[in-house]
C-alpha cells in the first residue's frame, strides 16, 4: 500500500495480456452507482467517521426516521428499514448544494484559486473516463483541510474492490479476453495520467495548487476514478447529464427489482433541484433499501463496482466476427461449404448493413443476455448459410435478426444456423483454462477477496456458454420435430 496526500491506497497492478478483439469502452448515460460488493471487508477512510445521517439532516436534506444504516457483511455498508415503510413514502432528500459534482467556471467557482489548476489537469481526461473527471474534484475535496463534504468522504471506503487493484496474476485468473482489455487499458491510463498531473502541477504556488501542493500518484488517482465509478450518478443539470455523487443515497444496494427510486424535482427560485429516493413499493422491515445500477453485464459490475451478479440475465459473451473462426465453427458442426471466409457479393452487402463488413465495422458480437444471440450475428449466419439469394431477399434485415421468428429460411437453414452457434460456443468454453466444477472448489478452499472475484466471474461467464448452448440445442430439437412432422 502507499500512502499519498494522507491516503492509503492499494498499489495499481499493470499485467501485460494477448487480446485480439479489444473492446471499446462504454459510456453509462443513466448511472446508479453505489457501494462495491466487499466495501466492509475495508475500513472507512476514518476509524470513525461523522455521522452521514446527521450531516445530511443538518445541511436541510431529509432521511426518513425508519431508515438506519447497517453492515451487511459481503454487500457492504447500506441502508435497512427498521420498521415497514409504505409504497410511495420519502426514503432520502438531497438538496442542490449537498451532491459532489465537478465545478462549473461562474457558477461554482466561489473565487476558488485552485478551480484553473483543476480545470487545467481535467482536460486531459478523454470523455469516456468522465469517472476520472468528477474523482479529480474528488481528490482536491479529500485534500482540502475543513472540506464541505469532509463528513461524506470520511464514510467513503479505503480501498475498492475493482479489478484495477487485482494483483497481476488475479488479473489473469479472471480467463476473459474483453475485461483483461479493458482492466489494462485502465491501469495504463491511470499511470500516464500520473504524469500529466504532476507536469500541470509541478509550477502551480500552493495557493493556486488543485491538490493543496499534496502528491497525486497512480494508486491515489485510481481510488478516486473507482470511488465515482461505483458510487456516482449521471442525473439532469440545467447544461445536461451532469455527474455526480449523492451523500447518503449511494448506501444503497443493487437489485434488477428494487424496493426504491431515484426522483429529481425541480424546486423554486434559481432552478433548485432536489434529488430524492422514493419507495416504489411497501419496504418491509430489515429490508435493504435497493435501487437497480443499470441493465448491465458483469463486466461492468465488475470493472465499475467491484462485484459480481450470480444469475445475470443481462450477462454475455463477447466475440470477434472472424470468418476463418466461423467457418471452423460450421465444419465442426458438420455444416457443409460455409462461406465466412468468403463470402459471395450479395452477402457481402448483407454484412455491410449489419455493419460486420468494411472500413468502420463494428466486429463485436455477443452470446447470452436476453437476445441470446445478438441480432447481427444471427442475421450473419442466417444469409452466409444459405445460396437462396431471393429467399433472403424476401425478408427484410430485422425478420433475419430475430431469434423470434422461426426459420425464416427453412429448417435446415436454421438447424445449420444454430449447429453453428453451438460448436461456437464449445469453442468459447475450451478458451477457458479451467472448468466450472474446479472453479467451484477453489471459491471452496478460502481465497482472497480479489481472487473470490476473479472466480466467481469466471463461473458467471462460462455459465452464460453454457446456458446459450441448452437454449439453442432445446430449439435444434424443435426444429427436428419440426421437420419430422412435416415429413411424416
Amino acid at each position: 500500500m502507499s500512502n499519498l496526500m494522507g491516503f492509503t491506497t492499494t498499489k495499481i497492478i499493470l499485467t501485460a495480456t494477448r487480446n485480439n478483439h479489444p473492446t471499446p469502452t462504454k459510456i453509462l448515460t443513466f448511472r446508479r452507482r453505489l457501494t462495491t460488493a466487499a466495501a466492509a471487508v475495508t475500513p472507512r477512510l476514518v476509524p470513525t467517521p461523522p455521522d452521514i445521517i446527521k450531516w445530511v439532516k443538518k445541511e436541510g436534506g431529509f432521511v426518513h426516521p425508519l431508515i438506519r444504516i447497517a453492515d451487511f457483511g459481503p454487500l457492504g455498508l447500506g441502508l435497512v428499514a427498521s420498521e415497514e415503510i409504505p409504497k410511495g413514502s420519502d426514503l432520502i432528500a438531497l438538496p442542490e448544494h449537498v451532491p459532489l459534482k465537478f465545478p462549473v467556471i461562474g457558477n461554482d467557482d466561489d473565487g476558488d484559486e485552485s478551480l484553473p489548476g483543476l480545470l487545467n489537469v481535467a482536460r486531459h481526461v478523454p470523455e469516456e473516463l468522465w469517472t476520472m473527471k468528477l474523482g479529480l474534484k474528488l481528490l482536491q475535496e479529500r485534500a482540502k483541510t475543513g472540506s464541505f463534504w469532509w463528513p461524506y468522504i470520511s464514510n467513503l471506503p479505503e480501498a475498492f474492490t475493482v479489478p484495477i487493484f487485482f494483483s497481476g496474476d488475479d488479473i489473469k485468473n479472471l480467463q476473459y479476453a474483453p475485461l483483461l482489455y479493458q482492466v489494462n487499458k485502465r491501469c495504463r491510463f491511470l499511470l500516464d495520467f500520473e504524469k500529466e498531473v504532476r507536469r500541470e502541477v509541478e509550477d502551480v504556488k500552493l495557493q493556486n495548487h488543485p491538490f493543496g501542493g499534496r502528491d497525486v500518484d497512480a494508486s491515489s488517482l485510481g481510488w478516486a476514478m473507482s470511488a465515482v465509478s461505483s458510487r456516482a450518478f449521471r442525473l439532469h443539470g440545467n447544461n445536461g447529464d451532469v455527474p455526480m455523487m449523492l451523500p447518503l443515497i449511494d448506501m444503497c444496494n443493487h437489485s434488477f427489482n428494487p424496493n426504491a427510486e431515484i426522483v429529481q424535482e425541480q424546486g423554486s427560485g434559481k432552478q433548485k433541484m432536489l434529488v430524492k429516493v422514493v419507495a416504489g413499493m411497501n419496504i418491509k422491515e430489515r429490508d435493504h433499501l435497493t435501487l437497480n445500477y443499470g441493465c448491465l453485464n458483469n463486466d461492468l459490475f465488475l470493472l465499475d463496482y467491484g462485484f459480481v451478479v450470480p444469475s445475470n440475465p443481462y450477462d454475455c459473451i463477447e466475440l470477434k466476427y472472424d470468418g476463418g473462426l466461423f467457418d471452423a465453427a460450421s465444419m465442426a458442426a458438420g455444416v457443409s461449404n460455409p462461406n465466412f471466409s468468403s463470402p459471395a457479393s450479395w452477402q457481402q452487402e448483407i454484412l455491410s448493413k449489419l455493419n460486420l463488413e468494411g472500413e468502420h465495422a463494428l466486429l463485436k458480437v455477443t452470446l447470452g443476455g436476453p437476445e441470446v444471440v445478438e441480432g447481427r450475428l444471427l442475421a450473419a449466419l442466417r444469409a452466409l448459410l444459405t445460396n437462396d439469394v431471393e429467399a433472403v431477399q424476401k425478408h427484410d434485415i430485422n425478420t433475419l435478426k430475430s431469434l423470434s421468428v422461426k426459420a425464416p429460411l427453412g429448417l435446415a437453414n436454421e438447424t445449420a444456423v444454430l449447429r453453428t452457434l453451438i460448436a461456437l460456443c464449445v469453442i468459447a468454453l475450451g478458451h477457458f483454462p479451467t472448468k466450472i466444477m474446479e472453479d467451484e472448489t477453489l471459491l471452496k478452499q478460502g481465497v482472497s477477496t480479489s481472487m473470490e472475484l476473479a472466480l466467481q466471474f469466471r463461473i458467471q461467464k462460462k455459465s452464460v456458454i453454457i446456458d446459450v448452448m441448452r437454449d439453442l440445442t432445446r430449439r435444434v430439437k424443435l426444429l427436428s420435430e419440426n421437420e419430422s412432422l412435416a415429413s411424416s
